[in-house]
């Protein structure tokens, strides 16, 4: 099982509200800028991205790499951090 990190587990621990995209866990300020210059600068529009892909884990990280270059651990992370808080909150 991955180690959760800091970030994962203070982004599932509550609803995400209004919370800027690199509040997601694997989304640093770098692949951030990339994501908010394509319109992805709140965690709830990437989400709403994540559920479009049906929830899929792999198509929503082939996505991520290969629309915005984000790595094979970033593109985890996020998808996983993004599917525990839909768990909790939907």
């Amino acid at each position: 099982m991955a180690t959760r990190t800091q970030k994962f587990k203070a982004f599932v621990s509550e609803p995400m509200g209004d919370k800027d995209v690199t509040a997601v866990d694997g989304i640093n300020d770098e692949l951030g800028l990339k994501l908010a210059a394509k319109g992805f600068d709140k965690a709830y529009i990437l989400l709403g991205q994540f559920l479009l892909l049906k929830k899929d884990y792999a198509v929503f990280q082939r996505w991520l790499k290969g629309a915005y270059g984000a790595s094979a651990s970033e593109a985890q992370r996020c998808a996983s951090c993004l599917m525990d808080w839909c768990y909790a909150f939907l």
